[in-house]
């Protein structure tokens, strides 16, 4: 069989329609755009206004935003074809919208021709379409690898099978992903396409290093039985943010002492305004100087003042900056006054706070962000915030992590793995990207690319099978 010329591929991309998705298959897009593939990235109109900053100059030459449309509904107007501001009850619409538009990404995907589909966690149906076209579909992960495998082997692996690695996290927690995995009609839906999505990818991509989670990976290719790549961290440095409040917290930081200050930021998570009062005293209590970022549930309108305690924000003075909504995540990161960074443990906050050497105050909250908090554990970059037997956070606690982490003696064993972690990854640079190209290139020529043919004639067969029921 004749072999694909290589030198400059198409790749297209699907991520989920969260900003959260978007921007890290974005970051992939760049990285592989320097090795001469030409990038066609695909999300709804609304997603893609996000980044269609991002990518000018150099980037237009090599990464096309393609914009997919999702069937019109009422319920769904387009400014809801995100997750981002989407009230909760039409998450479920959403997620159908997405699967439905599949004869919307098959145009796309004949327009395009590309070379090879990298795609999300629940795509089942665009990995059919790339099947039935005989291209390679790629699924890119973007949780941690120890969350990833977790939740495979739960979702695939017979009962009796024990994970193999020991983890210690609050009973609360494996009670809810076991609930979340076994929960509603729709969620049922969801999951059996999120096995098809695994089922029909020949590589796995994970946003992880191995040197930061290689068991888990390894671990991953075992269940799956398929190549599993980490890609790296994906951290752009992007410290160009600009904006007032880019402008005020930048400031604050210039006037402190060398990692004197606590970034306080959990994601897109929102609290009740009990555990915003006890972050508040905890902060309080610790006697540092913090950044702090606070979101409110969607469609409340409530003031900062309001959510805090009586009187907070004249007691810490010019020691403390509450910000709503948002704040130039990356920049205080990177900022030599930036000492400590109270987190929920997302994953892409990990990955960042591992990039800039910043030690973590974890404070997990649902789903992978446990999991995250055992491999921040594991390698020694931070330090939990217990909870209490009824699962909540105490101000007390929270002020004593604070200052472990931060200044006291018995966290300097953890202000030094935060700085090695961030010289390893700088260390490691671009080879993991290396390793994806490499691996890109011999699934597109020679036996790998005839094995990928051979099981595609299979897999697609099956299709058509359960089409023509």
């Amino acid at each position: 069989m004749a072999t694909r010329n290589t030198s400059n591929l198409s790749v297209l991309m699907l991520p989920w329609l969260a900003h959260g998705h978007i921007s890290p298959y974005l970051d992939l897009a760049k990285k592989l755009s320097t090795r001469n593939f030409n990038i066609f990235l695909c999300s709804t109109p609304i997603n893609l206004e996000s980044v269609k900053n991002k990518v000018t100059g150099k980037w237009s030459e090599s990464i096309q935003l393609v914009e997919l449309n999702l069937p019109p509904s009422p319920d769904l107007p387009p400014h809801y074809h995100t997750t981002n501001g989407l009230p909760p009850h039409l998450m479920g619409s959403l997620k159908t919208a997405f699967a439905d538009s599949s004869a919307n990404f098959l145009t796309i995907f004949e327009s395009v021709k590309p070379d090879m589909l990298i795609y999300d966690y629940n795509q089942s149906w665009a990995a059919d379409i790339a099947l039935s076209n005989n291209i390679p579909a790629v699924q890119f992960l973007l949780s941690s690898a120890i969350f990833s495998s977790l939740r495979r082997q739960m979702l695939y692996s017979d009962s009796s099978v024990t994970y193999p690695f020991p983890i210690s996290i609050h009973k609360y927690f494996t009670e809810k992903m076991k609930a979340r995995l076994k929960s509603s009609p729709d969620d049922a839906k969801y999951i059996d396409r999120a096995r098809g999505a695994s089922k029909k990818s020949r590589v796995i991509l994970l946003r992880i290093s191995r040197e930061i989670e290689g068991k888990y990976v390894d671990y991953i290719s075992n269940l799956s039985q398929k190549k599993t790549i980490p890609v790296g961290s994906l951290v752009q440095e992007s410290l160009q943010e600009t904006g007032d409040d880019c402008t005020e917290t930048i400031q604050f930081l210039d006037k402190k002492d060398k990692s004197s200050v606590v970034f306080v930021s959990f994601g897109s998570e929102y609290f009740l305004k009990r555990k915003i009062q006890e972050v508040a005293y905890g902060l309080e209590l610790s006697r540092l100087n913090f950044i702090w970022v606070i979101r409110f549930p969607f469609g409340e309108n409530i003031k900062i003042e309001e959510a805090l305690p009586i009187g907070f924000l004249d007691r810490v003075g010019d020691r403390g900056l509450v910000v709503e909504g948002w704040a130039p995540h990356a920049r205080i990161l990177h900022h030599s006054s930036t000492g400590g960074f109270i987190s929920h443990c997302g994953w892409s906050s990990m990955m960042e706070s591992m990039m800039f050497g910043v030690q973590v105050i974890a404070m997990p909250m649902h789903i992978d962000q446990p999991f995250n908090t055992v491999v921040v554990k594991e390698v020694g970059v931070g330090q939990e915030v217990e909870r209490d037997e009824d699962v909540r956070f105490k101000r007390e606690e929270i002020s004593k992590v604070i200052r472990n982490v931060v200044i006291e003696k018995s966290g300097e064993t953890v202000r030094r793995k935060a700085k090695e972690m961030r010289e390893m990854i700088r260390e490691k640079g671009e080879k993991e990207i290396d390793e994806v190209v490499g691996g890109a290139r011999k699934l597109l020529q020679g036996e790998e690319r005839q094995s990928y043919i051979f099981h595609n004639v299979i897999v697609v067969q099956k299709i058509v099978k359960n089409l023509g029921r």
